[in-house]
């Protein structure tokens, strides 16, 4: 088969990439130079397996916060009716001026970087690194959407993460694997990105990467994370069919040549494939590639909903 001699002629080979493990906030080290590609992104898609497991799969649901008042525990009657696990009243969530600060309940076992909470704390939204408060087996992080801020549950033991169907790829085909040219814009900016709740998020872009594939010459217009660092959302022609309708997604590094090795063995599904309580970036009109690329993750079997209509959850 041709795609199995393509990876035998690659064993020999340096590799030098990096990706995400994440939606787009995590990310792995960078494995050893001197392992081949292959080797490489099965050790990847390892980690990447067990982080999403931990950051993703686990999400139980998203509940928007109002101004004011937010209640929160497992009892029916609060504003934020969470798992049955949590006690039944956890404290209020107090939204003001696009801050949160949490009021635990007397007597609660609430607990973050492992110290009791026992007053009142202002909590980081994820954005800016996220204040994740954990209680009876759950963990409370608030969550920014746009100019929207919610409260993110994770239930490790929720009938979600029960219920999940697990992670298909295709085999390593080192076809996918190919050296882009990076062609610099004449000034960076910032664009305002649609994701899947109906809200817009803010990116930082410095160009574009062209590589050839399939016969042709493609480009992709990545979001810049840190420096040199590329996160690409993008569609092709397998989107909807052997892969996930609405994106996929890739990391990459800018290497001191001015090239990047994009290796979509290791593009991924975001978490919105298999979780509605997720809020994932759509792909710009520019990052919607003509051709196939059967490599990286498949489609998750399940159809899963987007947007607000599933934005709560328990």
């Amino acid at each position: 088969m041709a795609g199995s001699r393509r990876r035998a002629a690659a064993l020999g080979l340096v590799g030098a990439l990096a990706v995400g493990a994440a939606c787009h906030k995590q990310e792995p080290p960078v494995p050893a130079a001197t392992e081949s590609p292959v080797t490489i992104t099965e050790k990847w898609r390892a980690k990447h397996e067990t982080d999403y497991r931990r950051e993703w799969v686990s999400i139980a649901g998203l509940f928007p916060l109002k101004a004011g008042v937010n209640t929160a525990g497992s009892a029916a009657g609060n504003d934020i009716v969470l798992p049955a696990s949590a006690p039944p009243v956890v404290g209020r969530f107090v939204l003001t001026n696009h801050a949160v600060r949490f009021e635990p309940a007397s007597g609660v076992g609430v607990v973050l970087k492992d110290a009791p909470v026992t007053s009142a704390i202002d909590l980081k939204d994820d954005s800016a690194g996220g204040d994740e408060l954990s209680v009876g087996g759950v963990r409370l992080v608030v969550h920014a959407s746009g100019d929207e801020l919610g409260l993110r549950v994770r239930d490790p033991d929720g009938p979600l993460a029960r219920g999940f169907r697990g992670f298909t790829w295709f085999p390593i085909d080192l076809t996918y694997r190919v050296t882009g040219r990076f062609i610099r814009d004449a000034d960076p900016k910032k664009l305002k990105v649609l994701n899947t709740y109906g809200d817009m998020d803010e990116y930082a872009t410095e160009g574009v990467v062209e590589f050839a594939l399939e016969g042709q010459t493609l480009r992709l217009r990545p979001w810049t994370t840190r420096p040199n660092r590329f996160y690409f959302v993008f569609r092709d022609a397998s989107s909807g069919h052997e892969t996930y309708e609405t994106a996929r997604f890739l990391y990459a590094d800018l290497l001191p040549d001015g090239t990047s090795v994009l290796d979509f063995n290791q593009a991924y599904n975001p978490p919105c494939a298999f979780n509605p309580y997720t809020t994932c970036p759509i792909p710009l009109r520019e990052n919607h590639l003509p051709v196939k690329i059967l490599a990286g993750e498949r489609d998750y079997p399940v159809h899963v909903p987007l947007g607000r209509a599933a934005s709560s959850g328990g």
